[in-house]
Order: structure tokens, then C-alpha cells, then sequence
């Protein structure tokens, strides 16, 4: 009877953390040790036996932690981890999810750099993701001119259609503010701050683990105040992040 105890008080245990959707797996090796932190410099604090089952809470790299069914947490390598057994009876293969992550994140954020009608830009930017198709972005853009420098912000909307294609277009459509300061020693330049509308094309190619690299041409149309609009072509690429 005590037995039987024993064994109901690890299947609650095990049941418990099925239910925070957790995946229960076997020791299929003599033992499993478990360390104190997620890495090999943590010291070990508790064996596992063959045969036991451990339920698999989270993961951090290539380190996983688990939790017995006496209730002991604690950190595995993936290594290890992979040699345990499905409730099926199979080796649990582990499918690396950062792919997957990049089909369905939410934030972005990157640096990006190029030309803006000859002269240098670069350009800080952070976006969020309403679903796997449209999405929002803030931008600051430093373009420095031989005449003037200008700083531009931009509030844009981006559509992504084909987001879960691991190179995905994307179209931009955007407004914003360009503040302009003339050189001192250039006396046809002028202080200006105006209004400036965009649409552009680019994609995203995900590289792996949470980074993305991304390319894009905009065609902005500046609204001066003397009525005089210019049209300006930018092409930039840089590196992104995602979470």
C-alpha cells in the first residue's frame, strides 16, 4: 500500500506539470544527472535512475530543465535529454524552434545602413507584429549630406504576405518628419522641417538562432514648404533581431 502510495504521489507530481503543457519522458540511459544552474559548471545535486520519468519544463540554449516526479528540479544538456524516451517508446528527437520563432515573432529591432539620394543614412529601428502579416515599425534615420544632415523619424505599416518563407518579401507604406540642418558654410542651404511620405519593397532572410538580415529600397516624396516636393531614392540593408 505504501508502494502504491509512493508511486500515485510521483504520477500526481508528473500530472501536475502535464498540465502546465509539459512533455513527460523516460530515463532510458542508466541515469540522468541533474545540475543546479543550465550549464556543466553548475555542480550535480540529484541522479535519476533509468526508468524514471522527468517531465521537460523549459529550455535555455542547449540546457533544459526538468522536474521528477518527486518534485526535484533541476538543469539537463540537451545531450543527454535526447537520449530519453516518448511516451511512444522513442527517442525524443528535439526540433529546433528558432525557425518557427521567426514565422511567429512578435518584436523586431535592427540597424540598418545605405544610401539616401548620395548621401549616408543610418538607421535605427523597432517594430511590432499584429499578426504574421502586417505589422508596425518606428524608425530614426541619421543622413548625413556634404550640404546639410538630417535627422528623419517615420511611423510605417509593413504587409508581409509570404512571412513564413525563410527569404520573405515585405511592402512599406509610411509617414513621417525630416528635420534638416544646413552646413555654416554652405550659404544656398537652408534650415527646414518637413513632412515625408514613403512606400517602399524589401525582404528579410532569417540567418539563425534570433537574427535576421534585411534589404530594402524606399521612395520617399518630401513635402516642402515652398510647395517645391522632391522625390528621393533609398537603398539600405543591415541586421536584425527578434523576440
Amino acid at each position: 500500500m505504501l508502494w502504491g502510495l509512493l508511486c500515485w504521489c510521483g504520477s500526481a507530481g508528473l500530472a501536475h506539470a502535464a498540465d502546465d503543457n509539459a512533455m513527460v519522458v523516460e530515463i532510458a540511459e542508466p541515469y540522468l544527472e541533474l545540475h543546479v544552474g543550465p550549464g556543466k559548471s553548475y555542480p550535480i545535486f540529484y541522479v535519476v535512475e533509468r526508468g524514471d520519468k522527468v517531465a521537460i519544463i523549459k529550455r535555455r540554449t542547449d540546457w533544459y530543465k526538468v522536474r521528477t516526479g518527486k518534485h526535484k528540479e533541476g538543469w539537463a544538456p540537451r545531450s543527454d535529454i535526447e537520449k530519453t524516451l516518448t511516451a511512444s517508446g522513442l527517442k525524443l528527437r528535439i526540433k529546433d524552434t528558432t525557425q518557427e520563432s521567426f514565422f511567429s515573432r512578435h518584436w523586431e529591432a535592427g540597424i540598418l545602413g545605405g544610401g539616401f539620394e548620395g548621401s549616408d543614412a543610418i538607421t535605427l529601428y523597432t517594430g511590432y507584429a499584429f499578426n504574421p502579416y502586417l505589422s508596425t515599425e518606428v524608425s530614426l534615420s541619421q543622413i548625413l549630406g556634404g550640404f546639410s544632415d538630417s535627422l528623419m523619424m517615420n511611423l510605417d505599416v509593413v504587409a508581409q504576405p509570404f512571412n513564413d518563407w525563410p527569404v520573405s518579401p515585405f511592402f512599406t507604406l509610411g509617414t513621417g518628419v525630416i528635420d534638416t540642418h544646413a552646413r555654416k558654410t554652405v550659404v544656398e542651404a537652408r534650415d527646414s522641417t518637413d513632412q515625408v511620405s514613403h512606400a517602399g519593397v524589401g525582404f528579410r532572410v532569417y540567418l539563425g538562432r534570433r537574427f535576421i538580415f534585411r534589404a530594402e529600397y524606399r521612395n520617399h516624396v518630401i513635402f516642402t514648404q515652398t510647395d517645391d516636393n522632391k522625390e528621393i531614392d533609398e537603398w539600405r540593408a543591415g541586421f536584425a533581431f527578434f523576440y
